[in-house]
């Protein structure tokens, strides 16, 4: 969840012909001002420059600010384009997505009101003690509320926004079309995926009696382990819109990078380590590494785990091909390590030879850097700066990623996130003990 500091608030426009008149008017707004400037370099004798005309400061500020508003679908696919294409997408459309990371914006307390009370019985405000109206946090789907009950407990109550669920699918059609219309997107760049991507983890993300399971899952799996906390569901107060669950106090997961190294590592050790315990163990994963999911708890020195909408089942085969590709990578074994990249979706028949090889010389500077002796160094490794050279110049050959299995796409979100948040703690990790231990 992203947290509400920078938000304020604005109603969720909750029809789904509301919805469609938001998107077409963004659209129309930005094309109609692009036809303006257009005109205004003809007028000057010069060839109008589309790609200046759509980037102006004032359609990127438009087209971000009124996406924020919309919520729901037109922040999710923007939170997943940005989070999973890398250095695929340009700069610019790049920036306008990952603003959607972080500018959700509130209900008013108006709205709220209306939504609990039509969720919640008649006279549900007497039985707390406490109802905080400002949310904790804010994103896509809902936002977050803190509240205490006479009877003692003390809740996080994550609200959904109205209108969402009912307008998700027409949501990814239209603000599908309106990246598309903005021209940006590599040629060939399959944004199907994506939208499809977004499409079915927003059905699975509003459906909060199945959060709720997923919670419970959680809690037990990690009964027993003092690494982390996971919040208690409160079934009483959930409904199909609101999720209850126990308040567990934590600070920002950043906040840790000032605490002392063992700190970090312990940390950043914990969450790696879980990711191969569900990939490995328990075939099910939170798949969305927002940092914001994450807390610290620096008096229990423990991790909070928060927001389990985005859990996905994961295939025995899947894992069993990850497994098999960590085996032959940490043995040096690339031509095995090639043919399961294959299996796995990484690489495909229509990718030419010369790409192949670019692509497998990238997956081998990652197991060469893992086969390193002693400790991950999250800092001092120059891992990231020799895999975005290697990537853009693979994008500047006319390289067009394959389109890869949904599975796949959100666990190599998953290990993508770890990796930066260990990069945050500056974290030094035995990564490759880990995986061992799992191989």
């Amino acid at each position: 969840m992203t947290g509400g500091h920078k938000s304020r608030a604005v109603p969720v426009p909750s029809g789904r012909f509301n919805r469609l008149a938001r998107i077409g008017g963004l659209g129309a707004g930005v094309a109609g001002r692009m036809a303006m400037g257009g005109a205004w370099q003809l007028g000057q004798g010069k060839r109008p420059d589309v790609r200046g005309l759509l980037l102006t400061p004032k359609n990127i500020t438009r087209v971000t600010e009124q996406l924020a508003q919309m919520r729901g679908a037109a922040m999710k696919i923007g939170q997943l384009v940005s989070m999973d294409t890398g250095d695929v997408l340009p700069p610019e459309l790049a920036q306008i997505m990952a603003r959607l990371r972080d500018d959700a914006h509130r209900m008013p307390p108006a709205q709220l009101k209306r939504v609990l009370t039509e969720n919640w019985p008649r006279g549900w405000l007497g039985q707390f003690a406490q109802f905080d109206v400002h949310p904790i946090a804010a994103a896509s789907i809902g936002q977050v509320h803190r509240g205490q009950l006479k009877d003692g407990r003390d809740l996080a109550i994550k609200v959904q926004y109205p209108g969402v669920a009912g307008s998700i699918d027409s949501d990814v059609i239209n603000v599908g079309a309106l990246i598309r219309m903005s021209g940006l997107l590599p040629k060939g760049f399959e944004l199907a995926p994506y939208l499809e991507q977004a499409r079915q983890q927003l059905h699975e993300e509003t459906d909060y009696a199945l959060e709720g399971r997923h919670l419970v899952r959680f809690g037990q799996l990690l009964s027993n382990d003092p690494a982390f906390d996971v919040p208690a569901l409160q079934s009483d107060w959930t409904t199909d819109n609101i999720l209850a669950m126990s308040f567990v106090s934590g600070a920002p997961i950043e906040t840790a990078a000032d605490a002392p190294q063992h700190t970090r590592d312990h940390i950043a050790r914990s969450l790696i380590a879980l990711t191969l315990r569900e990939l490995f163990e328990w075939g099910v994963m939170q798949s969305d590494p927002n940092f914001a999911n994450y807390r610290w708890n620096a008096d229990s020195g423990r991790i909070v785990l928060l927001d389990f909408g985005a859990t996905r089942e994961i295939s025995p085969h899947v894992a069993g091909r990850y497994r098999e590709l960590m085996r032959a990578g940490l043995a040096g074994d690339m031509a095995r390590a090639e043919t399961v990249a294959d299996e796995i979706g990484f690489l495909s028949s229509a990718i030419s030879s010369d790409h192949r090889i670019r692509i497998m010389g990238m997956m081998e500077i990652v197991f060469d850097a893992l086969r390193m002796p002693g400790p991950f160094d999250f800092v001092a490794t120059d891992l990231p700066r020799r895999m975005q050279a290697e990537g853009e110049a693979l994008a500047r050959s006319g390289f067009v990623p394959p389109p890869v299995p949904i599975d796949v796409l959100y666990l190599q979100r998953k290990f993508g996130g770890m990796f930066l948040l260990a990069s945050k703690l500056r974290a030094r990790v035995d990564v490759r003990g880990l995986m061992n231990a799992h191989l």
